[in-house]
């Protein structure tokens, strides 16, 4: 019988963007190139990344500074709304601001979303059929981060809102198959210069 093992999942939020989101600043090349060296002892397989350019300079510029880890464009790791959830299930205090903010997504984003939700649980979660743990990078956007940061700690589908991601910080989830999954780091920044910290992150949040 073939056995499970262990997936370690390296979860990281694309450098800081231009202000049009064409692609990366100077100082988001440098937050990559710093992640990339962070994770050179990581014996990693693959790097997925989303298809938009802000995610995909990212995961070249990490892979730069690794030894030919295979990299993967994936729909499933790109910037969408995971999840919208009604007024109802939304602590009161929380609803209006929340409501007012998804409220510009289109009918094509609240159809595709929850899809590429489903399927990036599918793809990136879990553990891994084998016996060599597996570990991987997914280069993504803030909605993604939160979306598998929730369901880690299996909270509510709608907890997705208000967990911030800062540019190029590390996210380590393990999923194993006797236990749930343990989130082992969350959003460090340690690689990075104090200069580049929290880029990406609500000003009243910064520490």
């Amino acid at each position: 019988m073939t056995g499970m093992a262990a997936r370690y999942l390296y979860l990281t939020r694309h450098g800081e963007a231009l202000p049009d989101e064409s692609g990366l600043t100077e100082a988001g090349r440098r937050q990559a190139a710093l992640l990339g060296e962070r994770l050179r002892k990581v014996p990693l397989t693959a790097i997925h990344h989303g298809p938009l350019n802000r995610a995909q300079q990212t995961a070249h510029l990490v892979a730069e500074q690794l030894d030919g880890v295979p990299q993967h464009c994936s729909d499933a790791a790109g910037d969408y709304v995971p999840y919208l959830p009604t007024r109802e299930e939304l602590p009161p205090e929380a609803a209006d601001a929340w409501i007012g903010f998804l409220d510009p997504c289109t009918a094509e984003e609240r159809e595709q979303g929850p899809v590429l939700a489903s399927a990036a649980l599918a793809r990136f979660t879990g553990p891994v059929i084998g016996d060599v743990p597996r570990h991987e990078l997914v280069v993504t956007h803030n909605f993604l981060a939160g979306w598998l940061i929730r369901a880690a700690l299996d909270a509510p589908k709608w907890r997705w809102l208000g967990i911030n991601h800062a540019n190029a910080a590390l996210t380590v989830i393990r999923y194993t198959p006797d236990r749930p999954p343990a989130i082992l780091l969350f959003n460090d920044t340690g690689h990075l210069p104090t200069d580049l910290r929290w880029t990406g992150f609500p000003q009243e949040l910064h520490v």
